[in-house]
């Protein structure tokens, strides 16, 4: 019996590899960026729910508990990190989210259920990580799939001549190659955000983070004779140039991210009128 429980987990873990964003580093620093934007409105809320933590310290929750043997975590939450949207339809194309739901689907639910306050305070708090860590997910480029090689994660490669595959390349590959904790990250993101930034950024609207993130979906395949047996028959070897190529993208995604994050939660935790 317990033989067969761990296949069934080892079955999900490797079906559901599209599921881990950015990475601890890349979660934290859009955390930071966001604690910086809050309103006193939505510090307030959160100060009630975390007395003693960050959004930093919050953000990487639903990447940490992907081994929580809970039937919630091992049947359910994996989903909940990405979308799928095919090459050439939007999102809504498909009229409805997959069975299991999606990144989509589960921000709108646990939107719902950190405001509901006749919830558990564990079920709020949980909510409130997954929110934190959805709209990270939804910036980066691949956690909006396109149906047909899980976010990437079967485009194997190497980076910096370590195996390694686009997805995880994209996760944390680039931001670790800078060899930079997140906190330094954060110092050197967040005081180059214009105020101007700030207000085109602020959208609390997921649907405006799914479509940027297809649009730039294609341009982090290997298309180029510059990355090496990328388009030849040899193993597709990433380096210098991709990196080069692509850090500015994940700069202004971290950025965005963090500002994303601020912008629905002060808009999630407004106070009821009277």
């Amino acid at each position: 019996m317990q033989f067969v429980y761990i296949v069934i987990v080892i079955c999900f873990l490797v079906n559901s590899a599209q599921a881990k964003a950015w990475g601890q580093i890349g979660h934290r620093v859009t955390g930071a960026i966001a604690q910086d934007h809050l309103s006193p409105e939505a510090q307030a809320a959160l100060a009630s729910l975390f007395p003693h933590e960050s959004l930093a310290e919050i953000s990487t929750y639903a990447d940490e508990n992907r081994s929580n043997p809970a039937p919630f975590w091992q049947k359910e939450a994996g989903p909940y990190h990405y979308v799928t949207v095919p090459d050439g339809e939007t999102y809504h194309d498909k009229h409805h989210a997959p069975e299991h739901g999606d990144a989509y689907t589960a921000l709108l639910r646990f939107s719902q259920l950190a405001t509901d306050k006749t919830q558990s305070i564990e079920i709020r708090r949980r909510a409130v990580h997954f929110i934190v860590h959805i709209i990270g997910d939804l910036h980066q480029p691949l956690h909006v799939g396109n149906g047909t090689d899980r976010g990437g994660n079967d485009v194997k490669l190497e980076f910096f001549w370590e195996k390694s595959n686009l997805h995880r390349v994209w996760d944390s590959g680039l931001i670790d190659r800078k060899q930079l904790s997140y906190t330094e990250w954060y110092q050197w993101l967040s005081p180059k955000i214009t105020q101007q930034q700030v207000d085109a950024w602020s959208s609390s609207d997921p649907l405006v983070y799914i479509n940027e993130s297809q649009a730039l979906r294609d341009a982090t395949y290997p298309q180029s004779g510059e990355y090496r047996g990328c388009l030849e028959s040899t193993q597709c070897q990433l380096s210098w140039q991709y990196l080069y190529d692509h850090t500015p993208t994940i700069k202004r995604r971290l950025s965005m991210a963090g500002i994303r994050i601020a912008a629905y939660l002060n808009i999630l935790f407004i106070p009821p009128s009277k």
